[in-house]
């Protein structure tokens, strides 16, 4: 069977970034998010509500089932994009925060994401330094709607 993953792409310079505005990369591989990691992340987070981590109790709960996080969810963009992209040639690069996150349908536990992502705005903010924003969509198998939607603020460093 034929892997559908897009290859990743690289990006050595500001004009290459300018020229990739607009141009969606993906999908990912899938990726299973599975009751353990769901755990994991109420352990270090400290948030065990029982939509996380309860089976049996979640089993009559709205979803049916455990649900991740969404900041778990959140959390998995970057390996996502990472997956889909390399900046280099770069001094440094930093997350500078996110202009808007949306959570439109739960992860149940033992689904499969992936994702695709964006970027949509590239702002020079020095004579070495870019401010880029980065739309991902988390997509989750069998769902017609996204499982997170986010726009992420990062800055490169040349």
């Amino acid at each position: 069977m034929k892997s559908e993953m897009a290859k990743t792409q690289i990006y050595q310079s500001v004009a290459d970034l300018e020229a990739a505005i607009g141009q969606e990369l993906g999908p990912t591989e899938w990726f299973t998010v599975d009751q353990s990691r769901v755990d994991g992340f109420a352990d270090m987070t400290e948030d065990h509500q029982w939509i996380h981590v309860d089976p049996d109790r979640a089993a009559d709960g709205a979803f049916g089932a455990t649900v991740a996080h969404g900041f778990l969810t959140l959390s998995l963009i970057p390996y996502f994009v990472n997956a889909l992209r390399r900046i280099q040639g770069v001094r440094m690069g930093v997350n500078y925060g996110l202009n808007k996150v949306r959570f439109p349908a739960p992860v149940r536990v033992g689904s499969r994401v992936r994702a695709r992502t964006t970027m949509t705005e590239l702002d020079r903010i020095g004579t070495d330094a870019v401010q880029l924003v980065t739309r991902t969509t988390v997509e989750v198998e069998g769902s017609a709607k996204p499982a997170c939607v986010a726009d992420l603020v990062s800055r490169y460093y040349y």
